[in-house]
């Protein structure tokens, strides 16, 4: 009597731990009423992620990028500073402080790119060109034509506003 008493229970054991294990794993059964969820469009820029960047009484609009960098970097606006020009390409400042920096090789610059060298350099560029330095994204401009033009040959005055 024990030993069938014995097999009965190990049978239902088992049976009760195969429906259990059946449960886990693998896709729920959708519900007759669940919502459809669609993905998620690409964030839009909003005036929280734009500001201006004003030249010789021109003003642009500049997209900030979504990173610590280019957060800490309009906590410090309105910044007005005075831009050196270098390479007839770019323009750049030092910081007073440093900002944080994830840098990574873009390998291709292109006009309008607002980047960040070395944690307290902040660089305006103002043409396409291949490169080998290393950069953190800060923003873009987002109408480049005649930036050039505008920034000039010589060291410049530049405003940085929200």
């Amino acid at each position: 009597m024990k030993r069938t008493t014995i097999k009965r229970t190990l049978g239902i054991t088992a049976l009760l731990c195969a429906s259990l294990l059946s449960g886990c794993g693998g896709k729920p059964a959708p519900e007759a009423n669940a919502a459809i969820t669609a993905t998620p469009a690409p964030a839009q820029a909003t005036e929280e992620t734009k500001m201006n960047v004003i030249v010789n009484g021109k003003t642009c609009t500049a997209v900030l990028e979504a990173n610590e960098s280019a957060r800490a970097f309009a906590e410090r606006l309105p910044l007005s500073v005075n831009m050196t020009e270098l390479n007839g390409n770019e323009k750049y400042c030092r910081l007073r402080e440093r900002l944080p920096s994830n840098d990574s090789q873009p390998k291709e610059i292109h006009t309008g790119d607002l980047m960040l060298y070395g944690g307290d350099c902040v660089v305006l560029f103002y043409k396409d060109f291949s490169t080998s330095y290393s950069y953190t994204r800060l923003g873009r401009i987002e109408n480049p034509s005649g930036l050039a033009e505008t920034l000039g040959a010589d060291d410049v005055p530049i405003a940085f506003t929200k």
